[in-house]
């Protein structure tokens, strides 16, 4: 593989750390880098990767390697990374934001925006069911010979439940899809438009793209798979599912928004917090709005357990928590990959840390895991080893 870039430190704090304590953290973050990101890199042939931390609102941002192998571009804080389906958590959230604004409810049904769905079988899951992939057994991509959004409509007319809405969760890209053209729809918008006018700007996300513009493109990083560069090849409603671009800078910024979201404009803020409410307990994780949550202290097995290929592969049993349930302190998480890229995202409010890892090969899920949680123990130690 390429020669690594040395790890370099850029803080980018809201609170400019100048206590020893301080500094005293920021060598202990830049060791645990060298000792976690570069052997996994070496280990998964990973051209290059950009990981971003925040602690007590401090912000970190390493870059390692090369955003192409061909060209030898180094990684830098303007590279753009496909972050493959931690886009679901945008999708979720503009979802919650729409609600927030009284364009569209959760308890609605799709065909009350999409008329050519009424009184089908997928009409009869809520868009709630859609954003928690409860919607009754939809896979997890769409067939292959599916070409175009153009499509989908009558995918979903013909579409038939293994389950009753509510009772499985699958994880699924349709899911997320419907929900993506319905939030348009509601909002009297194209997905792509909502998302980089009305979500990115209020999370201060300025080299972020759902259509990477001409401008853009010198950042947008090479995907690297066997021995070829790759780029997203878009299909069948891509672009709520997993068509985000973005910087570690930038979605760690959507982090920190998650961890405290006091200053979003009033109905981001509510849209933000209406994503962590939990609303299915399904094996080891619970599912809410796009991002999936575990009781903090997490075991580094119960984390890897609900980020299993069982839990992306096969349908579960979902059982719905009520709506007076009282969480106590929580991990978040994400994980997004395309055909050249992986993307993994982890947070705990409670604690005030958080991380992105962005990497341009598609290297397992499970590496990704072991990988933050390595470095969530020593961003923030937990007191016991407890699922």
């Amino acid at each position: 593989m390429p020669p690594l870039n040395l790890p370099r430190l850029a803080l980018c704090a809201l609170l400019a750390p100048a206590t020893a304590m301080a500094a005293a953290d920021d060598d202990r973050i830049r060791a645990a880098m060298g000792d976690v990101i570069v052997p996994l890199m070496s280990r998964y042939d990973i051209p290059g990767m950009a990981v971003a931390l925040t602690v007590e609102s401090r912000a970190y941002v390493f870059n390692f390697g090369v955003a192409s192998k061909a060209s030898r571009v180094p990684v830098t804080d303007t590279t753009l990374f496909e972050i493959g389906s931690v886009s679901k958590a945008f999708t979720a959230t503009l979802a919650a934001y729409a609600q927030a604004r009284g364009k569209l409810s959760l308890a609605d049904h799709p065909g009350k925006y999409l008329p050519g769905l009424k009184g089908t079988a997928i009409d009869k899951a809520t868009l709630l069911h859609l954003a928690t992939y409860a919607a009754g057994g939809l896979p997890l991509q769409f067939p292959s010979e599916l070409a175009g959004d153009a499509a989908t409509p009558g995918y979903f007319r013909d579409w038939k439940p293994t389950a009753p809405p509510g009772a499985t969760r699958s994880y699924s890209n349709p899911s997320i899809g419907l929900l993506g053209a319905v939030v348009a729809k509601a909002l009297a918008a194209d997905f792509s438009t909502a998302v980089e006018t009305q979500m990115f700007p209020a999370f201060g996300m300025a080299h972020s793209h759902v259509r990477v513009p001409e401008s853009a493109m010198p950042d947008y990083a090479w995907g690297h798979r066997d021995d070829q560069q790759v780029r997203m090849q878009p299909g069948p409603l891509a672009e709520p599912t997993y068509g985000i671009r973005t910087t570690a800078s930038d979605l760690l910024r959507f982090v920190q928004a998650n961890i405290a979201p006091a200053s979003l404009p009033p109905a981001m803020r509510r849209a933000v917090e209406a994503t962590q409410v939990g609303h299915f307990r399904s094996g080891p994780l619970v599912q809410g709005l796009g991002w999936e949550q575990y009781p903090y202290p997490v075991s580094r097995e119960w984390l890897l357990g609900g980020n299993s290929e069982e839990m992306i592969l096969q349908a579960q049993p979902a059982a719905a928590l009520p709506a007076t349930s009282r969480p106590g302190p929580r991990l978040f998480n994400k994980t997004g990959s395309t055909g050249g890229f992986g993307a993994y995202v982890a947070f705990v409010p409670s604690q005030r840390v958080g991380l992105v890892m962005l990497a341009n090969r598609n290297y397992p899920i499970p590496a990704r895991v072991e990988a933050a949680w390595a470095l969530l123990q020593t961003l923030a130690p937990a007191p016991d080893d407890k699922p």
